[in-house]
């Protein structure tokens, strides 16, 4: 009966760090879109003949902001389907 509480008590703390994994993920996504777009506007309203170049740079950068959240989402994935702590328990 131990080793069943062991891995209920793994699979609940993973969930909570799922949980947690998406939350920051979407959190920190945007708060870099929201700083992001600000920053591109100012730049743009300052120097409009640079516009064009910095809609690109901002394009580059809103891809990376992507890439590092679907990362977490993908490791949160893992986390709870494919669970690696599950293994030293048998389960």
């Amino acid at each position: 009966m131990e080793i069943i509480a062991l891995i209920a008590q793994v699979q609940a703390n993973t969930a909570i760090a799922v949980g947690l994994i998406l939350a920051f993920a979407a959190l920190g996504t945007g708060i870099g879109f929201g700083l992001l777009g600000g920053k591109f506007l100012e730049g743009a309203s300052r120097q409009p003949e640079l516009a064009n170049m910095l809609q690109v740079r901002m394009f580059i950068i809103a891809g990376l902001l992507d890439a590092l959240s679907i990362i977490g989402v993908a490791f949160a994935a893992l986390l709870m389907f494919a669970n690696p702590l599950l293994g030293p328990l048998g389960g």
